[in-house]
């Protein structure tokens, strides 16, 4: 019998850290613990009018490996579809504006392009930088501090607030330059001009014919779901609902101590993937590593809803293009829409079937939690009414719909997150046998996800190979 391994928390990575660990040795005994009612954390589904659809994250970056790497692997690669060829745009200053072309995370190659988005005194302050020099910074700041002494204000509040909102919702003016947009950071470092590096991207852009995201028919919640099959096929213990209280060391390894207070269980295990979110991760390790503690627990969260409506399809409007993003600075209630029909071809067949059409708005930025403690009711009209705002159209009343609140949903990259991080990962270094993993870290999106639980994987199956197993229970 090989080593034994515990495997807190299963969200996408605690299930790839789990995957990889049992493909690399099938000899070992893993049991994941999380916390939820079911696996997949952030992924997830639930059934509105009939139609099986994402109430979580509903797409992912295509351009890197791991996540359409893992699909191949979990043989869903006939499920693997990209969105429709629509546009997105950006709703602001009492209009829908095409996303303009070319931004690197809303810094635009030519300012010109987001006219109407910005005004032409906006646009020639943007224009601007090019002609200016500037020298290298060497500590990290907040994107919207950087980006709005560069090309202005109007830069930050009309187009990268919007854009880095809709992946971190939070702010651009309290995330890492460094930690959150790498190419901006090393034109950053280098004292090179933002628009001549949006305009690198856009050109490297033009050049990569590979769709930028992907989704799987079903919803991507399939891909945690199919995870789970096949870990439980392959011996894998999944126990939901149980809460880790705290991580012990043994003379051989870890023991892990979950469920109710009055009757614990314990398991002794010679690894352990903390693959948790910073706060419980920071608690667990508060007795081993307490400078990694701390560094975790100042990673703080946002949390938000997804609005799901059905629409009776025969009177819905026309959805121009994929969906539209609202910066802050407009004071709406929703940040961003997704035209779920318009976007996903299998959304709409599935929602023609039913007579309806699908779409959802995202509601909560970081630190803005007054929207969030609306009831379900509110909340949906409150995203109908905006919706029928920017599309010059009153919707007509849903035939269903779904609230979905993720308490604590994404990390916050403040600055100084990348220092942070190594200090974290210093603390863990010291502790043989216990890895972490996750959104907290490296990357909030499911290919960086995939590509943490890996990582720790491989480097605990290192130290288990190095040592003799113990007897797990």
């Amino acid at each position: 019998m090989g080593a034994a391994v515990a495997v807190v928390g299963g969200g996408i990575s605690g299930l790839t850290a789990a995957w990889e660990l049992i493909r690399a040795d099938p000899t070992l005994q893993i049991t994941v613990l999380d916390a939820g009612d079911e696996v997949g954390g952030k992924l997830r589904r639930a059934t509105v009018a009939g139609v099986s659809i994402d109430v979580g994250a509903e797409s992912m970056l295509a351009r890197r490996p791991e996540a359409v790497g893992l699909v191949e692997e979990l043989g869903l690669a006939d499920r693997l579809v990209h969105p429709e060829p629509v546009g997105a745009s950006i709703w602001s200053r009492g209009r829908l504006h095409p996303m303009p072309k070319g931004t690197l995370m809303g810094v635009p190659a030519s300012p010109g392009t987001a006219r109407g988005l910005l005004s032409d005194d906006e646009v020639a302050r943007a224009e601007s930088e090019a002609q200016q020099r500037f020298s290298p910074i060497e500590q990290d700041l907040s994107v919207g501090d950087f980006v709005a002494g560069r090309v202005g204000d109007a830069v930050v509040d009309r187009l990268v607030e919007p854009l880095l909102g809709g992946v971190y919702a939070g702010h651009a003016r309290q995330l890492s330059l460094h930690a959150t947009v790498a190419p901006l950071w090393q034109a950053a470092t280098r004292g090179d001009s933002l628009l001549r590096a949006a305009e690198r991207a856009a050109v490297a852009a033009v050049g990569n014919q590979a769709p930028v995201f992907a989704g799987l028919v079903g919803g991507i919640a399939v891909l945690p779901q199919r995870l789970a099959e096949l870990l439980s096929a392959r011996g894998v213990r999944i126990e939901s609902g149980a809460i880790v209280r705290r991580v012990e060391r043994t003379p051989s390894g870890w023991r892990v101590v979950a469920g109710p207070v009055p009757a614990p269980v314990a398991w002794d295990v010679d690894g352990v993937v903390l693959a948790t979110p910073a706060a419980p991760a920071a608690r667990l390790l508060r007795d081993h590593a307490p400078l990694a503690a701390d560094a975790l627990a100042q990673v703080d969260y946002a949390s938000m809803a997804i609005v799901t409506l059905a629409l009776p399809a025969a009177t819905v409007p026309d959805l121009p293009g994929s969906g539209f993003l609202v910066p802050p600075v407009e004071g709406h209630t929703i940040k961003a829409a997704t035209f779920s029909a318009a976007k996903w071809r299998w959304v709409a067949d599935a929602g023609a079937e039913q007579g309806v059409v699908l779409l959802r708005a995202s509601i909560g930025r970081h630190g803005e939690v007054a929207d969030l403690q609306r009831p379900d009711e509110e909340l949906v009209a409150r995203a109908r009414r905006d919706l029928s705002e920017a599309l010059g159209a009153v919707l007509p009343a849903p035939v269903d719909s779904r609230v979905q609140r993720w308490g604590g949903a994404l990390p916050q990259y403040a600055v100084g997150h990348v220092e942070r991080v190594a200090t974290i990962r210093e603390g863990v270094a010291d502790l043989p046998g216990l890895e972490v993993c996750g959104a907290a870290y490296d990357g909030v999106g499911i290919p960086a996800c995939i590509g943490s639980g890996r990582s720790a994987a491989e480097t605990l199956l290192t130290h288990l190979r190095s040592v003799p197993a113990t007897e797990g229970q």
